[in-house]
């Protein structure tokens, strides 16, 4: 009965299996491709090598990539992104600088962190418990962070007050600039817990298939909440350096930031319908993002094309993703 046979293998033809090994094939030969382009256009960029541009480079990535790294996790976990991890940048920068201000640096780095955390496991609770659109919530979350912090924040700016500076928090460890070492310590931490614990193989797992995850018993609520939570303690690191960095906060900080970090989480290969992807890959996604926005600057266009190129980029890569795992 050949009416039961599988397609392209009664008529000698490939299989669906075979098909999409050949797409994967060529969607890593362009990226391949593309990725050695870019390193010609940087290397043949005049200035690109300059330390002044290493460490420019280090330090935007720095930035951009605690954001992704928390980005990672949520979108594992199957909740695709958040839009509001850029204004919990800024709003968290507001939060310590107020808090270094009244209670010094320890009163400012728990108040940071508990803030970021909690704000971010609000909307992981919301999604996890009610079944929320992930989308909704965090352009509901970005409309709420920017009204309470305009609310509180009537000269747009807080300053460090005099003799509260953390200037032993800036400068360069074994040649990196800190914020580039708090970012590997973030990156190997997120990639810990994707690894080796049973919450990070839930967020692989819910990801991949959310009845299935059901089905064996995780509770799915509690590990989007998780995610969450750790997405926003990350993304606190990000407002806390940058406060660190300027002496001063406001809410234009992490303005972008998450444009950048959905680039950086999707050049990194982290599939955009969860399941699959690392910390790691992250972090080489966030260099590349950082790359490119050096080599704009240094070829003199505006931050207006900046984000003309993260958005053909997350075009671009979730096109290629498409080819790569449709039928």
């Amino acid at each position: 009965m050949t009416g039961s046979a599988e397609p392209g293998i009664a008529d000698g033809g490939p299989s669906a299996a075979a098909r999409r090994g050949e797409r994967r094939n060529v969607v890593a030969a362009v990226r391949a491709a593309v990725l050695v382009a870019l390193l010609a256009v940087a290397l043949s960029t005049p200035g690109f090598l300059s330390q002044p541009s290493m460490l420019s480079l280090l330090t935007t990535v720095s930035f951009i990539g605690c954001v992704a790294i928390g980005m990672t996790l949520i979108t594992i976990s199957g909740n695709i992104m958040s839009f509001s991890l850029g204004a919990l940048t800024g709003a968290t920068a507001m939060i310590f600088v107020l808090a270094v201000n009244w209670g010094g640096f320890a009163c400012g780095l728990a108040a940071a962190l508990v803030f970021a955390g909690l704000a971010n496991a609000l909307q992981g609770f919301l999604i996890g418990w009610l079944r929320a659109n992930p989308i909704i919530v965090s352009i509901a979350a970005l409309a709420l962070i920017y009204g309470v912090a305009e609310a509180f924040a009537a000269h747009g700016t807080i300053y460090a007050a005099a003799g509260t500076s953390s200037g032993g928090f800036k400068g360069k460890i074994a040649g990196l600039p800190v914020e580039f070492v708090v970012l590997l310590a973030i990156t190997a931490v997120a990639q810990f817990i994707l690894s080796f614990t049973v919450f990070g193989r839930n967020l692989f797992l819910l990801g991949a298939s959310f009845r299935a995850a059901e089905t064996v018993g995780v509770r799915t609520w509690r590990a989007i909440t998780g995610a969450y939570l750790w997405a926003g303690l990350f993304t606190a690191a990000a407002g806390i350096m940058l406060a660190i960095r300027y002496d001063a906060a406001s809410m234009n900080y992490g303005v972008g930031y998450e444009y950048d970090a959905i680039a950086a989480v999707l050049v990194g290969g982290t599939v955009i319908k969860g399941g699959e992807g690392s910390a790691v890959r992250t972090l080489a996604g966030a260099i590349i993002i950082g790359i490119i926005q050096v080599v704009l600057v240094l070829q003199g266009l505006r931050s207006e094309w900046q984000y003309l190129i993260a958005g053909l980029i997350v075009l671009g890569v979730i096109a290629l993703q498409t080819q790569g795992t449709r039928d």
